[in-house]
């Protein structure tokens, strides 16, 4: 029997069965071949498997196929080891918050490296808008024409005023789409409101912190009306990239990879080499400090990787 995963607790799964639509509970049965690398559950949501059933309608689960693309991110207790959030993704969208809590541009920044590395299109929401200052929102306005200079989709929205929400309902139509973003950012907040029959569990930003709640704490896929589905995930504080060389970061990046061509050296990483266009996009503020520094962190991440 075929199915996909719609839920994942860490040792229990739910699968919908591909051609009656029936949802079986399942658990893992046999050796799963993990990517590359150590990771702390060998399945996630969007999977497609292959499975068996035994007495009670339990459905063992015997085989993984092939992934068309996935979400990593670092595991919360072993920095060594990754977490895959969801897989075969057609649209990710990253929930964006100026504040409420605040939303940095380097987590922005490495879940864009990550869905350029593992062939995701992205999409950034900026959540929140009815909460705004008009100085805030100018704010807005400026990180949007950043990304969309670097050709990235974005879209302002509102769970509350119900911004532009017409629009991302057109967007997300018949597609597999993610949520994901900072606890708090209202990922199951718009969910409820393009959906309000699904009613998932909201809370509200800590005072004493100003960070969100954890609300969502497994992955799981809501099936919208209009059709296509999305993946609900909890909070996710960094994103990973595992197996990546240091020479390739700049791969996912797209301004400086188009600037690359015009370097001295062809094998210019855009450090401190002479007659390098990145440094000099960057002095210009063609390229953007804040894309640059994430670029950096990452290619030290990446060297420190392979050195252990």
């Amino acid at each position: 029997m075929k199915g996909k995963i719609i839920k994942s607790t860490g040792s229990w799964y739910q699968v919908l069965e591909t051609e009656t639509g029936k949802i079986f509970e399942a658990r893992i049965r046999g050796k799963f071949k993990l990517i590359k690398t150590r990771l702390t559950n060998p399945l996630a949501v969007g999977d497609f498997v292959e499975f068996q059933l035994e007495q009670d309608d339990i459905a063992w689960i015997t085989k993984i196929e092939p992934r068309r693309n996935y979400l990593i991110r670092k595991s919360v207790n072993l920095s060594k080891e990754a977490h895959i959030i969801a897989s075969n993704i057609d649209l990710a969208c990253f929930i964006f918050t100026l504040k409420h809590p605040e939303t940095s541009l380097g987590f922005l920044d490495r879940f864009l490296a990550c869905c350029e590395a593992y062939n995701i299109k992205p999409l950034i929401l900026f959540n929140k808008m009815d909460v705004l200052f008009e100085e805030e929102s100018e704010i807005v306005k400026d990180i949007e024409f950043l990304y969309n200079e670097i050709g990235y989709n974005t879209l302002e929205i509102s769970s509350y005023s119900k911004l532009n929400l017409d629009k991302l309902v057109e967007i997300l139509k018949d597609k597999t789409s993610v949520f994901f973003g900072h606890s708090g950012c209202g990922k199951s907040t718009l969910v409820n409101a393009m959906q309000p029959n699904l009613n998932l569990k909201t809370s509200e930003i800590s005072d004493t912190h100003l960070k969100g709640k954890h609300t969502t704490t497994f992955a799981q896929m809501h099936f919208w009306d209009f059709g296509g589905n999305v993946i609900d995930t909890p909070g996710v504080r960094e994103f990973a990239m595992i197996d990546i060389e240091k020479e390739e970061v700049q791969h996912y990046f797209p301004e400086i990879f188009k600037k690359r061509e015009e370097c001295k050296y062809h094998n210019c990483l855009h450090v401190n080499e002479p007659k390098c266009a990145v440094l000099e996009s960057l002095e210009t503020g063609e390229i953007q400090p804040t894309r640059y520094s994430t670029y950096i962190k990452l290619m030290d991440e990446a060297e420190e990787t392979a050195r252990k």
